[in-house]
């Protein structure tokens, strides 16, 4: 199961308010692909709906949709999303990541 913060959440449903996706029906897709200097990275994107054999997961009034397969590397993620000095944006923290890189978009499991 994925988690995701009340503060991802309220980005979500801030995103999907500005593209005009009503929130019973978008969400944000999370995946995971091969690339990346670690091996895997993460991949994110709007959607207006799920697919048929995703998981959808809702939390704080947003939705997540995830593939099976990418669901076997992101089983107990916590998605988070942080504001710093120097960047923001979504973080994953994924305790199935046995090494990840510097920037935090890939990992290797």
């Amino acid at each position: 199961m994925i988690q995701v913060t009340e503060k991802a959440a309220e980005k979500i449903r801030e995103l999907l308010a500005k593209e005009g996706v009503p929130l019973d029906q978008g969400g944000l897709r999370i995946g995971v692909q091969g690339g990346g200097c670690s091996g895997l990275s993460y991949a994110m994107r709007l959607e207006t709906s799920a697919r048929d054999r995703d998981n959808v997961v809702e939390f704080h009034g947003a939705r997540v949709f995830v593939d099976p397969k990418s669901l076997l590397f992101l089983n107990n993620v916590i998605l988070d999303y942080r504001e710093e000095v120097m960047r923001r944006g979504f973080v994953f923290e994924n305790p199935q990541a046995t090494r990840s890189c510097g920037c935090g978009s890939s990992f290797t499991a």
